[in-house]
């Protein structure tokens, strides 16, 4: 009788982890996409020289200025 009880038991715990928990693991998958293409997106800076403005990511950074290629930076100095 105990071990028809313990079965039994089992039997909903295996179908429990089947179909209640990967709904959780599948909607904390698509939060992580969403934090993940928030923060693909960058803030946007102007170049100190000729005032075009770029990705944080892709600006080039001197003397605290940020500029959008090698050529502002030069012609800055």
């Amino acid at each position: 009788m105990i071990l028809k009880l313990l079965l039994v038991a089992a039997v909903i715990y295996i179908v429990y982890l089947m179909f209640f928990k990967q709904k959780a693991v599948v909607k904390n998958k698509k939060n992580t996409k969403k934090q993940e293409t928030k923060q693909q997106v960058n803030e946007m800076i102007e170049c100190a020289h000729c005032g075009v403005y770029v990705e944080i990511s892709e600006a080039i950074l001197s003397n605290a200025k940020y500029y959008c290629c090698d050529e502002c930076l030069k012609e800055a100095k």
